[in-house]
């Protein structure tokens, strides 16, 4: 291997490491946690609600002030410095009890987290973009899927060794943010300074807003509501069933395992199929697999649920985006922090909405049927755009 190559291979772990934490533990191990803290502390759902609805919120402000230009040249002091605050607000949501503490600890979070995507992919994307390598590219997301797989073996672990203490759910804050520190000191080690060249702002002329774009835009933002409530509380559905711990854990765990595979392997698919077909059938897959998730019986509901889900977020995430940079090649990046921003607003009021609905019957399986109706919607609104996009 040379020298350049190694230094590439590097780069990718270096951004599938920081994946897997800002997003697979710093993000997404609530999902495995909570149901713990609402046994382990005087939470409802609509409490539950609201904690995810402020993570949400605030990765939807971390993204909107990190598409600025104010961190040109600085963007690996800024990923680090967010992946060392993704493990500060793991040990802070440890240490409190107050439902307003975790809702701003939570949104802080959501932050710290939506800086770590930017700038980590702006560093390892670019310097995969400029040796023309794909492969890096799926590595990078794909450690989105492989935080969430161990963040979930770590609640696992710890739910094991703590014997099913009501304090358990502090211990996996804590085993989290010890991971995610020692994932930080690798990254530092790792990650290079972005490519020379490629810091500069880019002014964009304003977005055309004709048709096609404006149906992709509120499809993604039906997505984002569609996909989040599963990925908030599918292991709470399945504790509230009484499925048992494995299936609990397995339930996110798998998951988290078919995420980190799923760029790779729709990847062949799109090559065939074109890019908006896959990203409908990716949408149609998902609904099917969020309705599963409360129409099929114990144990198999959670498990279905979570596969299907893992299998089809992040590629309809990846390739929703690149469909809006090909309906707005004069100003792609406005374009996508417009999509991000419906998107954001959706994974927002899909939260609030499960858990109001789950306070008021009892269960998550009509906010369920919403998200599922949410995602179809998606598809529909879509599918006369696809028909124009290769």
């Amino acid at each position: 291997m040379t020298t350049k190559n190694a230094d590439l291979v590097s780069t990718g772990i270096a951004g599938a490491l920081g994946m897997a934490s800002a997003m697979g533990f710093g993000r997404f191990s609530f999902t495995p946690i909570l149901p713990g803290m609402l046994a382990g502390l005087p939470l409802s759902s609509g409490d539950a609600g609201l904690i995810a609805a402020g993570n949400f919120a605030g990765y939807l402000v971390g993204a909107v002030l990190g598409a600025y230009g104010w961190a040109a040249g600085r963007e690996r002091s800024v990923a680090l410095a967010a992946l060392v605050l993704t493990a500060l607000l793991q040990l802070a949501m440890g240490l409190s009890s107050s439902l307003s503490i975790f809702i701003a600890i939570r949104f802080a979070a959501g932050i710290a987290s939506a800086f770590a995507l930017i700038f980590l992919s702006a560093i390892v994307l670019g310097h995969a973009a400029a040796r023309s390598n794909d492969h890096v590219q799926s590595a990078h997301f794909g450690g989105v899927g492989a935080g969430i797989a161990f963040s979930s073996l770590v609640v696992l672990l710890i739910g094991a060794s703590s014997g099913g203490s009501m304090a358990g759910w502090r211990l996996e804050w804590f085993a989290g943010a010890a991971v995610s520190l020692v994932i930080a000191g690798a990254v530092w080690r790792l990650l290079p300074a972005m490519p020379s060249g490629q810091a500069q702002a880019v002014v964009e002329p304003a977005v055309q807003w004709k048709l096609p774009l404006v149906l992709v835009t509120l499809a993604y933002g039906l997505f984002g509501f569609g996909y989040v409530i599963t990925a908030t509380f599918v292991v709470t559905m399945a504790r509230l069933g009484d499925a048992g711990p494995m299936v609990e854990f397995l339930s996110w765990f798998l998951a988290g395992l078919a995420a980190a595979v799923s760029l790779i392997v729709w990847r062949p698919f799109m090559r065939r199929f074109g890019l908006a077909a896959v990203f409908v059938a990716g949408l149609l897959i998902e609904a099917v697999g969020v309705l599963a998730s409360v129409i099929l019986p114990l144990p198999f509901a959670p498990l279905v649920g979570g596969v299907l889900l893992g299998a089809t977020f992040l590629m309809i995430t990846a390739y929703g985006l690149r469909i809006g940079r090909l309906l707005a090649p004069h100003s792609p990046r406005r374009a996508l922090a417009f999509m991000t921003a419906a998107f954001g607003v959706g994974q927002i009021l899909g939260p609030l909405a499960a858990g109001v609905m789950a306070e008021r019957t009892g269960s998550f399986t009509a906010p369920t049927v919403v998200a599922a109706l949410m995602l179809f919607a998606a598809a529909l609104v879509v599918l006369p755009v696809a028909r124009r996009i290769p």
